[in-house]
């Protein structure tokens, strides 16, 4: 398996694995027995890098994911998330205060079953919170053994020096994809330049848009997150269809599948971004993996960028509420 090297020089395999849709956020959960064998057989077929957070659930993904990597945990790099408010089991807005995200740590950690997080993400900035508060919170528990790299989700770039400027900022991680190029005009591809960050691009397939596998007629569950996100109208569907149509004839031209396509692009982009996707199925984990071999030369990606300037993306990532929370 390919790697790559975000900040502080942490080596992670090129795609990564996000584990929030194993039981959280898409309708249906897979069941924890399946889930925990199809992250083992990741780790089996190379992947070292796995994705969750304590408000996926909440909590039970943090702790799926500690049963499934216990026995490979030698060979895996852990990321989870701090930040939110969580009361009775709902989202109750945002906490960074440096008691809570002690708190939050000693609880990932026995959720988790291991003795320190590879990587630990503000998962969104809290405004009531000085930045630099929580960059001195999050050296304090690396020092005190129990964290080992520091990231922030969704902060804006000048958020992210004045925290890189307290303690090291590993990565960030943004939603980064065909569809959502924010982090290239926002500073963030920047600020990853200057200061030597790395950016872990989730959603890199557009909540399973980019796939291919959804469309206009595609309905969603009543408990799919998706059906309050502006892009996942039947309407805006139908429009960016044209998205999906461009992916799939540069893929039919390669023999290879439009997520692939996709997600090589993303990793094309620069040497440290590191796209990742979810699934609940072993095939899809395949074809994700599989297109970090696949090579996109200078040619390929003009042309694609001449292709995508001619497509207008309908819906905005987030309606205006959760739309507001980032970039802070």
């Amino acid at each position: 398996m390919q790697k790559r090297i975000l900040g502080g020089g942490l080596e992670v395999s090129a795609i990564g694995f996000g584990c929030m849709g194993l039981n959280s956020s898409y309708g249906q959960a897979l069941d924890r027995k399946d889930s925990i064998a199809l992250l083992r057989e990741a780790v089996d077929r190379g992947e070292t890098f796995f994705d969750t957070a304590e408000v996926y659930g909440p909590y039970t993904n943090e702790e799926i994911v500690g049963e499934a990597l216990k026995p490979v945990r030698d060979r895996v790099v852990i990321a989870t998330k701090f930040g939110f408010d969580i009361v009775d089991g709902t989202l109750a807005g945002t906490d960074s205060r440096p008691e809570h995200v002690r708190a939050v740590a000693d609880a990932s950690l026995k959720r988790l079953g291991i003795e320190r997080i590879d990587l630990f993400y503000q998962h969104r900035v809290d405004p009531a919170v000085p930045i630099e508060d929580v960059a001195g919170v999050v050296g304090d528990l690396v020092a005190a053994g129990k964290v080992k790299h520091f990231g922030l989700s969704e902060a804006a770039a000048d958020t992210v020096r004045r925290a890189h400027a307290v303690h090291p900022v590993t990565a960030l991680q943004n939603e980064y994809s065909m569809w959502t190029r924010d982090p290239e005009a926002n500073g963030i591809f920047a600020a990853c330049e200057e200061l030597g960050i790395g950016l872990v691009a989730y959603s890199p397939l557009g909540r399973g848009f980019l796939t291919g596998a959804m469309g206009r007629d595609t309905k969603l569950g009543d408990k799919d997150f998706r059906k309050m996100l502006p892009r996942f109208t039947p309407a805006a569907m139908a429009t960016n269809q044209a998205l999906v149509d461009l992916l799939r004839r540069i893929a039919g031209d390669r023999r290879i599948t439009p997520a692939q396509v996709a997600l090589a692009w993303i990793l094309a982009q620069k040497p440290w971004i590191v796209p990742i996707p979810g699934t609940t199925k072993l095939s899809r984990f395949d074809e994700n993996f599989a297109a970090a071999d696949v090579a996109l030369d200078s040619a390929d990606l003009a042309g694609i960028e001449r292709a995508l300037a001619e497509i207008a993306v309908e819906g905005e990532r987030y309606p205006a509420p959760l739309m507001a929370a980032n970039n802070r």
